[in-house]
């Protein structure tokens, strides 16, 4: 992999800045895309282009406001208030089809751009039941990308089976622990770096580093 080119897709949040990282550590040549789908905090876009400049990363950003028409949610409205699932339901910060679209927009872009690995942040430990975030769908969808356009692409998916802890432990390792802290976006409500602390995404971020946190002091003690 390290003479390949990468495409990473890129919110400029905790999961995909650490992809970011460790496509730039395995990979010869890296660009991001970012989708712009109107969502619910315009701030995610212009992080994830600092991200990118500051990175020296080839940044491409693709309209998909046709997504927001389609899947009015806590994602892509912000008058409605996000709600974590009950009763076994999804919760309203799903958006229907977001991946499959994400995945295939990514595909065409790699074939442009001569680049045959795509990365995603995507992960089936901390997932909140989205369907579009599990193995098999990623590992069918690649099957189906690489039918479609008579092409062998790959995607990886470096946190698919790594809880928020070992995400932060993956950042660290990485060199890079500060800047994800610092410098993405997670939070529902648009703060950067720890956020709001009472969302889910926060809520989830922060119970992930405190773990991380303590596995270090009881390594040191």
């Amino acid at each position: 992999m390290k003479n390949d080119k990468a495409i990473v897709v890129f919110s400029g949040g905790q999961d995909s800045t650490t992809c970011l990282f460790w496509a730039l550590k395995n990979f010869k040549e890296v660009e991001a895309v970012t989708f712009d789908y109107n969502q619910r905090h315009r701030l995610e876009i212009e992080v994830a282009k600092d991200i990118a400049k500051e990175l020296g990363v080839r940044h491409h950003i693709l309209d998909m406001s046709l997504l927001n028409q389609l899947a009015p949610n806590a994602l892509t409205r912000d008058d409605i208030e996000v709600k974590a699932g009950e009763d076994g339901e999804l919760p309203n910060t799903f958006v229907p089809g977001r991946n499959l679209l994400f995945l295939s927009f990514a595909g065409v872009l790699a074939s442009q751009v001569g680049a045959k690995h795509i990365i995603t942040g995507v992960c089936e430990t901390d997932f909140s039941g989205y369907p579009d975030c599990r193995d098999i769908f990623v590992k069918s969808l690649n099957v189906t990308l690489n039918l479609s356009m008579d092409q062998t692409f790959v995607i990886h998916t470096p946190l698919m089976w790594i809880n928020k802890a070992e995400t932060w432990k993956l950042a660290d390792e990485l060199g890079a622990l500060d800047f994800v802290r610092e410098r993405t976006l997670t939070c529902y409500n648009g703060i950067i770096a720890d956020g709001c602390g009472e969302c889910p995404a926060c809520k989830l971020r922060k119970a992930g580093l405190d773990q991380y946190m303590d596995s270090l002091k009881e390594g040191i003690e």
